[in-house]
């Protein structure tokens, strides 16, 4: 007597969606615990995360050293006073910069929020306030953003312990950059090793490429931006390029702050058509930007869509303040490099066990 072949309780589709959404909980799961346990070590993760941006910008300055022959650690350490020489330098122009023109550009800002608030009325008092408490603004963010990194010093002494620790990693990093393949080969099992030093390959030349298509853009932009606002004769154009300078690497949002402070700064010193010349300038070096920089820069690195960098900032600024936005793109970039390493290795391998065999 046969029995009767029992019918599965859900669907074939219900039991895909609900695997899905197994592996979208855990997922999930696990990135909840890496973001709470980067959180909780801080003060180890910002230096780790800002050496690897740090090996990813001039690793190929060590890789060039190493085929000239130069012995491991002379490269490394050649190329750490190159991140030193590098980061001081524009670290100095950017201060000085700022120092020099950063009361008159506040300055303008006011008074072009002093004059916008005579047309458009209550909304322009809004304006006037939140110009007039623009230190205390910047202060606030960079106190919350600098707040519990080495809990009892100095924001001074914060920062100088952060870089010193990051210069240290960065040495380390690039001198035993050969044994990381077989780092991770170690982590995993045999199986897998191949993938997990695919993956983490990928994800490096995905930071390596955003880091060096960032710096390069960024440099065009201010070089650009500040002649313009040069030939226009807006006060403070040097300081003001210093400002496109650093807030590029946070990509659009970085942009339009200070576009629009240069912007600001001319209408308040120059008049309304100079403004207007102003903004042509600012619209004009984004659309050589968006059209010629990036397509010829970073078309070899992740390509993310607008929209998903915007998210990945908001995250950023929520977890971590002014350093997680400035983290969170590479950090993005580098998912996305592991995303795409992983769809080529399955994608391919489905794709091949589809295949029907030969008679």
């Amino acid at each position: 007597m046969q029995t009767p072949t029992s019918r599965p309780l859900l669907p074939e589709v219900a039991r895909r969606v609900a695997a899905w959404c197994v592996v979208a909980l855990l997922v999930a799961g696990v990135a909840a615990v890496g973001i709470w346990l980067c959180i909780v070590f801080q003060t180890a993760v910002t230096p780790v995360l800002l050496a690897i941006l740090g090996t990813a910008l001039l690793g190929p300055l060590n890789r060039r050293l190493l085929r000239m022959k130069v012995q491991k650690s002379l490269a490394a350490g050649l190329t750490v006073l190159a991140v030193l020489a590098f980061v001081g330098g524009a670290t100095y122009i950017v201060v000085v910069a700022l120092i020099e023109t950063g009361d008159q550009i506040i300055a303008s800002v006011r008074q072009a929020a002093a004059d916008i608030a005579e047309h458009l009325g209550a909304a322009g008092t809004s304006l006037d306030d939140l110009a007039k408490n623009a230190r205390a603004l910047l202060e606030k963010f960079g106190g919350t953003a600098a707040s519990g990194v080495i809990s009892g010093l100095s924001v001074v002494g914060e920062v100088a312990a952060t870089a010193l620790l990051a210069l240290l990693l960065i040495f380390f990093f690039l001198r035993d950059s050969d044994r990381a393949a077989e780092a991770l080969r170690s982590l995993a099992p045999r199986s897998t090793g191949d993938t997990l030093e695919a993956m983490g390959r990928r994800a490096f030349e995905a930071v390596e490429g955003f880091m060096r298509g960032t710096t390069l853009v960024a440099l065009v932009d201010a070089v650009l931006i500040t002649i313009g606002l040069l030939i226009l004769r807006v006060p403070g154009a040097v300081g003001l390029g210093a400002l496109v300078f650093v807030t590029a690497y946070i990509p659009y949002l970085g942009a339009f702050l200070s576009g629009a402070v240069a912007i600001l700064v001319a209408f308040a010193d120059r008049g309304f058509v100079i403004a207007l010349w102003a903004l042509g300038v600012v619209l004009a070096v984004q659309v050589i930007e968006g059209n010629v920089l990036q397509p010829a820069i970073q078309s070899r690195t992740v390509q993310m869509h607008p929209a998903v960098v915007m998210l990945a900032i908001t995250a950023g600024a929520s977890v971590a303040g002014i350093l997680g936005m400035l983290l969170a793109v590479p950090v993005t970039a580098a998912a996305f490099g592991v995303i795409g390493e992983l769809r080529s290795r399955y994608g391919a391998e489905e794709g091949t066990s589809e295949e029907p065999a030969p008679e």
